[in-house]
């Protein structure tokens, strides 16, 4: 038996979730609900709030343009927070879409976007981030929405990291995978990704301050920064992440 229930539509909602409660669609959702998917009063779908676990919801049709969703049956009991947090030089909005919805496919529980020395881009809309994360999440069964926080400088991100934090930063200037199993899986996980035109000297020497640092290359070519994305947080996950069998990332 699947774990997931890859067949049923899902939507992320705000509501509190339990049996036998009911609350109105937002107007976007009930327009893709019963025009878009032309799901008929009556029908079921799968909702979830990051919080309550994933239900089975039925939906009860007002007119053409409003529903009310009612969840009937707990499916999946919610998963705990995912621990591993992403920072990273925010990039052109395509690209920035992109990274931002495979991160949360990986499993990042944080988005920390930070100010480098060469990040072209120097702020980010926050809403448009939360959009394409709970988009992904709803596409790949996912029960967590990850925390976005607020941009801050490089310097102050190194200032926060604590003994208990693994900082894993990928350098351009390491032409090899390095090996990281030697950190413990229990520390919590953070991975630190540049900005197209890569760290300073200054920011290099800066990083490697922290107490638990690993300098993590990623081949003999230069990957765009979406897509070292993907490519790191794939080597963390299986190295020492929550891909690993004895880990809980």
């Amino acid at each position: 038996m699947a774990v997931h229930d890859f067949r049923s539509q899902r939507v992320f909602v705000e509501h509190d979730l339990a049996a036998n409660s009911r609350f109105e669609a937002s107007r976007e959702q009930a327009n893709y609900l019963l025009n878009v998917l032309r799901i008929p009063d009556g029908g079921s779908i799968l909702i979830f709030n990051g919080r309550d676990g994933e239900w089975r919801a039925e939906i009860e049709a007002i007119g053409r343009k409003k529903c009310n969703l009612k969840p009937t049956e707990l499916v999946r009991k919610q998963t705990a927070p995912y621990s591993l947090r992403y920072c990273f030089a925010p990039l052109k909005q395509g690209r920035l879409d992109y990274m931002v919805q495979k991160a949360v496919e990986m499993g990042v529980g944080v988005l920390q976007p930070v100010i480098t020395q060469y990040t072209q881009v120097r702020s980010i809309n926050e809403s448009r981030l939360r959009a394409n994360a709970i988009e992904a999440a709803e596409q790949c069964g996912i029960l967590n929405i990850p925390d976005i926080k607020p941009i801050i400088p490089l310097s102050e991100l190194v200032e926060t990291m604590g003994t208990s934090n693994t900082l894993v930063f990928c350098d351009e200037e390491r032409p090899h995978v390095s090996a990281i199993n030697k950190f413990e899986s229990k520390t919590d996980l953070t991975l630190l990704i540049g900005p197209e035109g890569g760290f300073s000297d200054e920011e290099r020497t800066l990083i490697q301050t922290s107490p638990n640092v690993a300098r993590l290359g990623l081949g003999p070519r230069i990957l765009r920064a979406d897509t070292a994305a993907v490519a790191a947080l794939a080597i963390l996950q299986s190295s020492i992440g929550d891909w690993y069998p004895s880990t809980n990332c």
